[in-house]
């Protein structure tokens, strides 16, 4: 297949639109199920460069989710306790701790469910049928994925009544070094970004704290691949072998460090034993009580505990969550990994770090106030790297 006719581009109105090889060769993938869309192959290729170098420089299975050209999480495969699989709402799933694919599935998936919802899912390896038997009950857009098991796919197809979007990527496939793309009717050419990220960059510690254990040049090494095909400015906040908050597309980088560090809040509090017991009717699906618990947690636009409200998603009424409980509960944690794809400019970005738990960063370092960002960082007893490479993406 040399050229592939799409619907419509980003918007029904963008027409026509389709996607080719600027060489005139044949595309390197195959469209198995579905018809996917503008958006879709944007996602689709940007979220398989991501999990094809996840895989490369850890050595594991590697998943990650993507809303609008940009992961809400990304994971590599590590087994889940019993409290993370009931957070992630795959507490059911028989066989998981048997393929790490599919823990890297549960993990991604369940990192940031609202921001999950309607994804495109990216594997580094061949679907096995544990991953789409959970995939199978999620809405999601489309996969991509160098190969499936058979019985997988055929999991796969029945999902949007037949018309879900399944494509297989050659896993050999390696784009033309230089890349172009044309905004405003003008081309613009630059050299692919092929900088690898691995643990020879965080050899330069320039804190007080030398101390940076495997765990966490993994999770940096998450976090720094992460966030090299996130919409730039990004900031993203790693534990336990995946992404668990991800700040994007923020014109100043405390902004980046204040939403990614609210997601990995919240994905810590939703494995409070609060959260974890709430009395969910039996009727209610699971998006639904994925936006319940985040109402619960950030007492947001609802207070779903309140008369009037609870009665429409719980058995019982629920004791609310107080700021003052998460508080006591997020100052528990810490061994959070935490990587910039630019500098930090001021201190604050450190002491927002800070409140999530933070106690290893990776940054390009750079700026001009690199000594007060340090001081904070030894106030706080953190590791920090300099990495002296800026990973933005647009």
């Amino acid at each position: 297949m040399k050229d592939f006719e799409l619907k419509y581009g980003c918007n029904p109105n963008q027409k026509p639109a389709k996607i080719y090889m600027h060489d005139g060769s044949e595309l390197p993938i195959k469209i198995l199920c579905g018809r996917p869309g503008y958006i879709n192959f944007l996602d689709a290729f940007n979220s398989w460069q991501l999990v094809k170098e996840l895989k490369a420089a850890l050595g594991l299975p590697a998943v990650t989710s993507f809303k609008h050209v940009s992961p809400t999480s990304a994971a590599v495969g590590v087994k889940l306790s019993d409290k993370l699989k009931k957070a992630c709402f795959v507490e059911d799933i028989e066989g998981l701790d048997d393929s790490l694919l599919a823990c890297a599935y549960a993990r991604a998936r369940g990192t940031d469910r609202m921001c999950s919802f309607g994804d495109w899912v990216a594997l580094s390896d061949v679907c096995d049928v544990t991953t789409a038997q959970m995939l199978k009950r999620e809405v999601s857009d489309g996969i991509i994925a160098p190969g499936y098991e058979p019985e997988a796919l055929e999991i796969l197809k029945t999902k949007k009544k037949g018309n879900y979007n399944i494509v297989e990527i050659d896993p050999n496939y390696m784009p033309d070094p230089i890349e172009r793309k044309q905004v405003f009717g003008i081309t613009f050419e630059q050299g692919r970004n092929n900088f690898l990220i691995n643990r020879e960059l965080l050899q330069n510690i320039v804190t007080e704290n030398k101390d940076m254990p495997e765990s966490a040049v993994r999770d940096l090494i998450v976090a720094l691949i992460t966030l090299k095909y996130t919409q730039s400015n990004s900031v993203c906040y790693a534990v336990d072998g995946q992404a668990i908050g991800v700040g994007a597309g923020q014109q100043s980088r405390v902004h980046c460090t204040r939403l990614a560090g609210g997601k990995a809040d919240t994905w810590f509090l939703r494995q409070h034993d609060k959260v974890l017991a709430l009395p969910f009717k039996e009727t209610l699906g699971r998006p639904d009580r994925d936006n319940v618990i985040d109402g619960y947690i950030n007492q947001n636009e609802e207070d779903v505990c309140a008369d009037g409200n609870w009665q429409k998603y719980f058995t019982a009424q629920p004791a609310p969550f107080t700021r003052e409980e998460q508080r006591a509960y997020l100052d528990t944690i810490s061994g959070v990994a935490c990587g910039s794809d630019a500098f930090f400019p001021f201190s604050d970005n450190v002491e927002r770090c800070k409140k999530s738990g933070v106690s290893y960063i990776a940054q390009p370092g750079g700026s001009i106030r690199d000594d007060l960002v340090i001081d904070c960082c030894n106030k706080y007893g953190m590791t920090m790297a300099f990495t002296g490479m800026r990973l933005f993406h647009h």
